[in-house]
């Protein structure tokens, strides 16, 4: 029986889970609970800062009556980039929380970028002028809420990522913090002075009275309120859905990539102690800091990937689980030249494109349900290959990409993604990667492991794909995809800087 528990609270796009680990990294319990997704009008995609408070309390008392020893502390993991403002007095949200799926602000985006002022953001951040970031999500609530930025100003209101709302819930008010790498996310904060930016606070005009105070990944930031659990648990580690995969599938050495595969589909490569130069189209951003010290990934953002089938299935009624959709595919022998680009929320990396919207192409009378989820399936593995062939140095082939999320149980879809990439793909044995990096980070602070290697050593390989598709027929498939995503683009050029 372990001698002590970590809980993980992974808060996602579409559910929010609670998960219990033991001091080895195992599994012991999970909770979870789907919530609504609202979108209000086209572009907009909001969520329910009370009910995600609320899942998150009922998730979180269900697996701890479970453990079998007393919880050592909190990690929690959450939906990044997606903005909360709340009143400091009472803690209730003065809007929903703005989703990072989110394009209203698209043509505010432009408008800066067209003024020059993605250049000072690419060098403070590592990343673009986008809706999918936070600032501006930030400054649309202050400028469409009534009397907003007022009570901004005089200090009234706080501003969060999710993880920031549920530390001061948990807290009791008490604090009002962030971790690093969700600072890095918001457009705001400078990833090398490791600071919140006062340029950039003044491009977006955003009082710096809302922002959070900024901690290491690893960092006791507060202890919970005793009449949430019954006692005070420390919240010892956070970090963004993509940085704490990346530290759940131990990506510690620079060269070593991870890919999740969720809601949308996140590439992060470790470049160690040194941020990149953004390549074009991609984003740098801080993988992860500890003691202090940052350490920098290259990013890719894909938006759909997983909801690509929870579009097919839950829109159009093509299946009745995701878990089908391998065999699905498995019936035809090839895409027959149908492909789907899922552009539901615009384009990501590399081509950041908020304008483009979903297509299917090459249907015809023979085309049918098979045809439409085995291209979303594609979709996803010609997405990553996109990134990583965008990534500098690497060609489009690292040497292996550790998986992890909900289409890696899906053995189709990993060989065909090997296939793609021309390299092999590596499932762990623990797929929920994100929830167990969150109790990682936790651990680590408070002595569970002690130390990265710990951590590694934790790591246990579940799955090996490797590629056999011959050269001919990859090229032409890609070639037919490219085609395909030429067709959805509304700039002028395949990715911008």
């Amino acid at each position: 029986m372990p001698s002590q528990t970590i809980l993980a609270i992974d808060q996602g796009t579409t559910s929010t889970r609670s998960l219990l680990f033991d001091s080895e990294g195992r599994l012991l319990a999970t909770a979870q609970r789907e919530f609504p997704q609202s979108y209000p009008q086209p572009g907009f995609v909001e969520h329910d800062p009370a009910t995600i408070w609320r899942d998150v309390l009922e998730t979180a008392r269900e697996v701890i009556e479970k453990s079998p020893a007393p919880v050592a502390g909190i990690g929690i993991a959450n939906q990044r980039e997606t903005t909360v403002v709340w009143d400091r007095t009472d803690g209730a949200p003065i809007y929903p929380a703005i989703v990072w799926q989110d394009r209203r602000t698209a043509g505010l985006c432009e408008r800066l970028r067209l003024e020059g002022a993605e250049a000072l953001v690419r060098e403070r951040t590592g990343l673009l002028l986008d809706p999918y970031f936070s600032a501006t999500k930030l400054a649309w609530i202050l400028d469409h809420v009534a009397g907003a930025r007022a009570r901004a100003a005089r200090g009234e209101l706080a501003f969060g990522t999710i993880d920031s709302f549920l530390l001061w819930h948990l807290t009791g008010g008490k604090v009002h913090a962030t971790d690093a790498a969700n600072a890095s996310r918001t457009l705001l904060f400078d990833i090398h002075r490791q600071c919140w930016d006062k340029d950039l606070l003044r491009l977006f005009d955003i009082p710096e009275a809302l922002l959070p105070d900024v901690h290491d990944n690893n960092f006791v930031y507060g202890t919970t309120t005793p009449s949430l659990f019954g006692s005070s648990i420390p919240v010892a580690g956070m970090a963004g859905d993509q940085h704490a995969a990346l530290i759940g599938q131990a990506c510690f050495e620079p060269g070593m990539a991870k890919a999740t595969y969720g809601t949308g589909c996140f590439v992060l490569l470790n470049t160690g102690r040194e941020a990149l130069p953004p390549a074009k189209g991609m984003l740098t951003t801080l993988a992860y800091r500890t003691g202090g010290r940052p350490v920098y990934a290259v990013e890719g953002s894909i938006f759909v990937a997983g909801a690509a089938m929870k579009w097919l299935r839950d829109r159009l009624g093509l299946f009745a689980a995701v878990a089908q959709t391998g065999a699905i595919a498995a019936e035809l022998g090839g895409n027959e030249g149908v492909y789907l680009v899922p552009a539901f929320a615009g384009l990501g990396a590399p081509h950041w494109d908020p304008g483009a919207r979903g297509l299917i192409c090459g249907l015809t009378l023979d085309s049918g349900p098979a045809h439409l989820v085995r291209a979303a399936l594609e979709s996803a593995a010609y997405q990553t290959l996109d990134l990583l062939r965008t990534i500098p140095g690497d060609g489009g082939a690292p040497r292996a990409l550790r998986i992890d999320g909900g289409m890696a149980a899906n053995d189709w879809f990993c060989q065909f993604l090997a296939d793609i990439i021309g390299a092999p793909v590596e499932r762990p044995r623990m797929l929920e990667a994100t929830a167990q990096g969150a109790a990682f980070l936790a651990g680590l602070t408070l002595g569970v492991f002690a130390d990265f290697a710990a951590v590694a050593a934790a790591w246990v390989p579940g799955g090996r794909f490797e590629p056999r598709m011959d050269a001919a027929t990859r090229d032409q498939l890609i070639a037919g995809w490219g085609e395909a995503v030429a067709r959805t683009l509304t700039r002028d050029t395949l990715a911008i800087g």
